[in-house]
This record gives structure tokens, C-alpha cells and sequence, in this order.
């Protein structure tokens, strides 16, 4: 039995109930999936975890190998200056050497510059030799050289040389207390000094030089003397090694050294020119073959030169260039009405400079 509207209320429950179950089932549908996209957001989350993780260790080494070889190149670097702070040091010390040698060596130049003349003489037939000078002259090849230092002056800055054609302007010059020279529209005393030159010398060297014998070296005592003696006559006579019949052979066991003689000339000549033979004593030793001469000093004389028609300049101030200012120099001293005469020569140094001056026999002068 049923009542009025039970039925419509039963239905309507029941509605009511699948209306729940749906929403029911689609809330589970919609967790799984929720829950499904967890799971997957979470595996991407470990994924990105993970490659984070290796990305920062990779930077890690990525920044410790940076500060590595950032601090090897710095230490290379450091060596590399180092380095080039010895090389600027001994660089340095080598110019300052350098220097001191060119220092030394331009002293010397001044001091001992020599002039070395073969010199041209007139000959004639005088005679015949006796036998026995002329096998001496044959044997022999005789020559004279004369040897002439050249005088020489320091000419210092500020300073000039001047040489005029006739000498009598260059006394005319030492006679004045100072010369005004014109430079442009300026003016300035320059005041002239007698030159006074060191001495200087001039020898004669006279050399004969052997045509049959030799001089050789570096022969070591290998063999007792007598037999190294032997040896090296027996090699010296070879023709094959370049010899030739040996007259007279002297060998010194202490320094290794002695002299040949041949019998004939030309052997000596072609050895010496060659410079090496090669000596058999038991195995082949290499000698060094050296020319057997003679010198001497003859005719020894000092001497003091005398610029006669040179006038030293001093109190040069420098009011233009250098070849201006020696233009107007010259252009001075060669009016007659400043007292002066043709110029042979000039040469002025500036301020802050030096120059050595060389002089030569006054061929001129000695003609007149």
C-alpha cells in the first residue's frame, strides 16, 4: 500500500541519487587525472632536479678549471716578466759595456791611429851581387814599409778648425784678441788659438820573409822526440802530401812547434798557402803550416806637428743650425777686411759634441 506521492518522492530520490553518483564518478575521474599529471609533473620535476644538479656541478668544474689556468697563465706570466726583467738588465749591462769599449776604443784610435804607406822610390842598377848574396836574396823575400802616425786633435763642442790657403792670413787671425762674427742679426766674439798638436812618430819596418822555410804548430808528442822527428821529416818530404825534399827539420816536444827547410822554393810558398798539412805518425795528425819571417824596427822618429795655417775657433755659441752657422763661419774669415783669406778647409762641432781631427803632412807648404 502506498500513499499519495510516494512514488513521485521515490523517484525524485532516486534521481536524486544517480545525480550524486555521476558527479561521484566524474570527481574520481577527475582526481586520477590530477593525480596522473602529479605523477607526471613530479617525474619531470626529478628530471629537471637532475639535469639542474648537473648543470651546477658542470659549472663547478666548468669555474674551477677557469681559475686553474687563469692561475697558471698569471704564473706564466710572472716568469714571463720576470724573464724580460733579466734580459732588460743584462741588456743593460751589455750596452754599458758596449760603451765603455767604444769609450776605450776611440782613446786608443786617437792615441795610436797609424798611418801605413808602401812607399814609391826611385832605384838603379848598382852592381852585381856577390854568390853568396844572391842566394841569400833568393831565399828570401825582403820588404820595407814606413809607418806614420797621424797627428791628431780633439775638437770639442762649441769649437772649429779653419785652414786657409796662405799662412800669412792664419797669423794675421792669431794676432786678434777675438772676431766678431755676423749671424744674421745677431752677433758673437769668437777668439782664435794657436794649435798645439801631441807628438807623433814614424818608423820604418823592415820584413824578410823565408821562401824554403815554415813554421808549424799543434803537433802533439804522439812518439818519443826522435821518432816524431823522423815522422815528421818522412811527411814533410812527401810530394804526394805537398812536401818536398826536406833540407833541415827542427821539432820542439814541449810546445809542439818547429821549422822546415826545404831544398827548393815553392814548396814553402804552397804550404803556407794552404795553411794545413797533414803529418803521419801512425795515425794522420793535422799541423798548422805558418810563414817564417823576420822583422825590425829602423828609423825611429818622434816629431811634433805644426799647423801653420790652421787656426783653432773657440767661444762658438750656437745661434743656428750647424751648417749654417759654419756657412756664416767661413763666409767671415774669407773677407780681407776681417783680415782674411781663402779657405781650404773649415769643420765646426755643435755644443754637446766631439770630433777628432786628423792632419796630414802639409805637402803645400813644404813646396814653397
Amino acid at each position: 500500500m502506498s500513499f499519495p506521492g510516494e512514488d513521485e518522492e521515490r523517484m525524485s530520490a532516486a534521481a536524486e541519487i544517480k545525480k550524486y553518483k555521476d558527479l561521484i564518478e566524474s570527481a574520481d575521474t577527475e582526481r586520477s587525472r590530477l593525480l596522473l599529471e602529479k605523477a607526471e609533473a613530479e617525474t619531470e620535476k626529478r628530471k629537471a632536479e637532475a639535469e639542474l644538479q648537473n648543470c651546477m656541478e658542470d659549472e663547478d668544474m666548468i669555474f674551477n678549471k677557469f681559475n686553474t689556468d687563469f692561475q697558471e697563465v698569471q704564473e706564466e706570466m710572472k716568469s714571463l716578466d720576470r724573464g724580460s726583467q733579466d734580459l732588460k738588465r743584462e741588456l743593460h749591462d751589455l750596452q754599458k759595456k758596449l760603451q765603455l769599449k767604444r769609450d776605450e776604443s776611440d782613446s786608443l784610435q786617437r792615441k795610436f791611429k797609424i798611418e801605413a804607406r808602401i812607399l814609391v822610390k826611385p832605384v838603379k842598377f848598382a852592381g852585381v851581387l856577390e854568390r853568396e848574396e844572391c842566394e841569400e836574396a833568393d831565399d828570401q823575400v825582403q820588404s820595407v814599409f814606413t809607418v806614420t802616425q797621424r797627428p791628431s786633435f780633439l775638437l770639442k763642442g762649441g769649437q772649429a778648425l779653419i785652414t786657409f790657403e796662405e799662412e800669412k792670413v792664419a797669423e794675421q787671425i792669431l794676432r786678434l784678441a777675438k772676431c766678431s762674427v755676423a749671424c744674421d742679426k745677431a752677433k758673437m766674439d769668437v777668439k782664435p788659438y794657436t794649435l798645439s798638436l801631441d807628438p807623433s812618430v814614424k818608423f820604418e819596418v823592415h820584413i824578410q820573409v823565408s821562401k824554403k822555410s815554415i813554421r808549424f804548430c799543434n803537433a802533439p808528442p804522439t812518439l818519443p822526440e826522435e821518432r816524431m822527428r823522423d815522422r815528421l821529416e818522412l811527411s814533410f818530404s812527401r810530394a804526394s802530401r805537398g812536401g818536398g825534399e826536406v833540407e833541415k827539420l827542427e821539432y820542439h816536444r814541449d810546445t809542439g812547434s818547429g821549422r822546415v827547410t826545404f831544398l827548393n822554393t815553392g814548396v814553402a810558398e804552397n804550404l803556407v798557402h794552404r795553411g794545413k798539412f797533414c803529418v803521419d805518425t801512425g795515425s794522420d795528425v793535422v799541423v798548422d803550416v805558418l810563414p817564417l819571417y823576420e822583422y825590425e824596427l829602423r828609423k825611429f822618429q818622434t816629431y811634433s806637428g805644426a799647423p801653420k795655417r790652421t787656426v783653432l775657433l773657440g767661444g762658438i755659441q750656437a745661434l743656428m743650425d750647424e751648417e749654417d752657422l759654419q756657412d756664416h763661419l767661413e763666409i767671415h774669415f774669407q773677407k780681407p777686411s776681417n783680415y782674411g783669406g781663402e779657405v781650404e778647409n773649415i769643420k765646426y762641432v755643435p755644443e754637446g759634441a766631439q770630433l777628432t781631427a786628423f792632419f796630414t803632412e802639409d805637402v803645400k807648404e813644404k813646396e814653397e
